[in-house]
Order: structure tokens, then sequence, then C-alpha cells
């Protein structure tokens, strides 16, 4: 079961310095759990790390399903789950199932500098990225950023690694790691079970080592 999806106009947003942005998250971030420990600080079950919170710990004003045109890959190994991470291909093809949360510019910049272990107290520059839909700010896992278009006259933004899909070894996502991101998708309201557990097992990284029932038992209360 998949329900109607709002649309991704893939234009480049107008205002190249807007208040609030639709932080697209593919990851363990589609679990409002999860995203809390970002914004307001802690820790999450499953996580092995304390984060510090966003500067505004104000919640999403809004939560959306959504879906990415490219590939979604598990690959490099997290400290905080034990297992491969998250990674969104742009250039690949397939659709990627997400959650869109609207959250002020500097909630993303500070959601992005947990991400790769910095102090969540500097805001992005984001005109590259508005301008060219793609900005690399260094080599580290969540450093380059990506503009899908724009949704409801907001961009639509997320973070992924520099590379592409097939230039790193895929490694499998812990079960800490699968249960958030499924869960997380599943609570969107979009995608049932069976829908939720047919894409993460299909994804590289976890075909071979995550069945879809495997996926499916995560989600047993």
């Amino acid at each position: 079961m998949v329900k109607a999806l709002p649309s991704i106009d893939p234009s480049l947003p107008l205002d190249r310095h807007p208040e609030r942005v639709w932080y697209t998250s593919y990851g363990s971030n589609t679990h409002l759990d999860r995203l809390a420990a970002y914004i307001k600080g802690g820790r999450p079950p499953g996580a092995a790390r304390e984060y510090p919170g966003c500067r505004d710990p104000a919640m999403p004003a809004r939560s959306i399903p959504v879906e990415l045109t490219g590939a979604m890959y598990f690959a490099t190994r997290s400290p905080v789950w034990g297992g491969g991470r998250a990674f969104y291909d742009p250039g690949a093809s397939g659709r990627v199932l997400a959650r869109a949360h609207v959250v002020t510019s500097g909630q993303f910049a500070d959601i992005a500098a947990q991400e790769m272990y910095r102090a969540p107290d500097v805001d992005l520059d984001l005109e590259e990225v508005f301008t060219r839909r793609r900005a690399v700010l260094g080599e580290g896992r969540y450093e380059t950023l990506v503009c899908a278009g724009q949704l409801e006259g907001m961009p639509v933004l997320t973070f992924t690694a520099p590379w592409g899909m097939n230039d790193v070894p895929w490694v499998p996502p812990s079960a800490a790691y699968v249960r958030f991101l499924a869960a997380g998708l599943l609570s969107a309201g979009a995608w049932d079970v069976t829908a939720v557990a047919s894409y993460i097992a299909a994804c590289p990284g976890a075909t071979g080592h995550w069945s879809a029932r495997d996926v499916s038992a995560l989600l047993d209360p």
C-alpha cells in the first residue's frame, strides 16, 4: 500500500535565504523520537551517543512522507549503531522513501553538524546548494548538501556523502538502526509494513543480510 505523496517541484528555490526548509531524512531520522535527540538533545534507544541538540529545541512544525529520486544504500560503520549508515545517491536510478520535516535553516545546520560530530553552533551558507543543487562542504560522511527542489515554496534539503553508491564497500546496518529507520517510515503514514520492509531489504548493504521478513519482524510490537 502506498498513499498519494506530495510532489516535489524540481526547480531550484527562488529564496536563497529561507527561514524554514524541509530537512528530508532517509535514515534513522525518519523517526521523530530519533530526530528529537538531534533537536532537543539526548540519547535515543539503541544508540551509544548523547547529542547536544539544536540551538532552537522546537520540534518540526510538520513532518510528511516524500519520495526522492535516487537510491539509498548502507556503507561505512557507525560507532553509534554498530553497523552501516544510510546514504543517499541522488545520481543513481530508483526512488528513496523519506520523511521531510519543516525546520529552521539554523536547525538544519545544527542537525548536519551533529551528524559530523561537531558543535551545533554555526549556520550554513546555503547559496551554493540552492544554485547548483549540490554543495560539497568537506570530505566527511554527511558534508555534502543536496537540494531536491522545493515543496510548498520551501527548499527540500538533505545531506549525504561526497562519494557515489558504487565507490565504497556496502556494510549491513544493525538491527537497532533498521528498526528506527523502518518504524520512522511506517509512522509517516504513506507506506505499510510490506512496502517498508521490501524497500529496506532491497537497498544495497541490506540485501543478502536483511530479508523483508526480518525487517517486518523488527516492527512487530
